[in-house]
């Protein structure tokens, strides 16, 4: 039988390998479907091609489809999320001015203390920072916010830019933004080109931040049941590939093709393994998990995230928060990614919720085929979110 062709939209980001694996492993043929794969300019761009069905899935920032559901944003198609795709994955850099000035107040660069980065960039700052980021809604601005507002930096002029993730070397070399948090390999391309340098990764403010989601227009999910059912398993059996050690060299070339991320391999070898060179003096750090697409259950999309994001959002737009957590609940499709999974043996969570920033140790917990180990979920603040009901 000719496998079926599906439209699916990306951007060119280490944590678009789920999908690019699962089309060039072959687990979407495998699944009965062929992956059209196409790239997007912007976020903006990516999701309006979802949404008025120029495309069947995407790549998509987490927070998208929830703004959208609380009427943010300007279109209102309801999209689900029926997968997260990828846990954690940006990183915090400075310009080059910004660097100097830290180091010259003694600050070493740890990346991996919020607080003190925090501190220390507040103490550097000398007037307003101008943070670039992908998208207004994104993990990349409720990140920004959430450490801003719990730091020093809680008392600095912050404003916030959109730049497309492959321009935020050149926004910053331009001096338009003094700061940005951005997905790899974008942040690690500022260091290679000696235009910046790297503060914090992004699971340094929360440890288990779902990045981007697999997306589709809820009516299509509705619609095609058997399909999105063959893409989430395909999406499943590419994260599991990346899951494992001796597969992250092919990744990393397989996404540094210039099809995909037209960048060097090396780049996405940092990501891959948290071995990153912070600065353009070599300087280097290990970030464990600092993106996942697979272990702890990485692609179960829990509601809880989704209204740990809403609940933050309705704050910053006006909105009852409660009001906006029951609305983005819908969103992530949790009960869907259970119905679609469970005949492969997938080893899933029972409840759909959990306190956001409650585990501060790797937590067992027992499901339908056995029991599965949720990893270490922290704000740095030590704050916990209950989600309410």
């Amino acid at each position: 039988m000719r496998a079926v062709s599906l439209r699916a939209a990306y951007m060119p980001l280490v944590d678009a390998a789920p999908l690019i694996v699962a089309h060039e492993m072959g687990y979407d043929q495998a699944e009965g479907i062929s992956l059209d794969l196409r790239p997007a300019p912007s976020w903006s761009s990516l999701r309006d091609m979802l949404a008025f069905g120029h495309v069947d899935a995407a790549h998509l920032l987490s927070p998208v489809p929830v703004a959208m559901a609380l009427g943010l944003g300007g279109i209102v198609t309801p999209l689900s999320a029926v997968s997260v795709l990828s846990v954690n994955g940006n990183v915090i850099g400075v310009g080059r001015q910004l660097e100097a000035r830290l180091r010259e107040n003694g600050y070493t660069f740890d990346f991996s203390n919020a607080s003190a980065a925090g501190a220390a960039l507040a103490k550097a700052a000398g007037g307003t920072l101008t943070f670039g980021v992908p998208f207004p809604f994104s993990m990349h601005v409720e990140l920004l916010q959430y450490w801003v507002s719990g730091t020093e930096l809680a008392s600095t002029q912050v404003e916030i830019r959109t730049v497309p993730p492959p321009l935020m070397a050149q926004a910053l070399a331009a001096g338009e933004i003094d700061a940005f948090c951005v997905g790899e390999p974008w942040g690690s391309f500022s260091v290679d080109d000696r235009v910046g340098a790297l503060l914090l990764p992004g699971n340094a403010i929360w440890s288990c931040a779902p990045e981007k989601v697999l997306a589709v227009r809820t009516d299509w999910a509705q619609t095609e049941p058997h399909l999105t059912g063959a893409l989430l398993r395909a999406i499943w059996r590419a994260g599991r590939w990346l899951s494992k050690s001796e597969s992250l060299t092919t990744a990393s070339e397989m996404l540094a093709q210039r099809l995909y991320l037209d960048v060097p391999a090396d780049l996405v070898d940092r990501a891959l393994t948290g071995q990153f060179a912070i600065s353009a003096r070599g300087d280097q750090r290990q970030v464990d998990r600092f993106v996942t697409f697979h272990e702890g259950a990485t692609g179960f999309p829990w509601r809880s995230q989704a209204k740990w994001i809403a609940h933050h959002m309705a704050r910053r737009y006006g909105l009852d928060p409660s009001d906006a957590e029951r609305t983005a609940a819908d969103v992530f499709q949790s009960d869907l990614y259970r119905r679609e999974l469970q005949g492969i043996g997938v080893v899933m969570p029972i409840e759909s919720e959990k306190p956001e920033g409650a585990g501060d140790d790797p937590t067992l917990m027992a499901g339908p085929g056995g029991k599965l180990m949720l990893p270490r979920n922290v704000f740095f603040d030590s704050r916990i979110f209950e989600p309410s009901q």
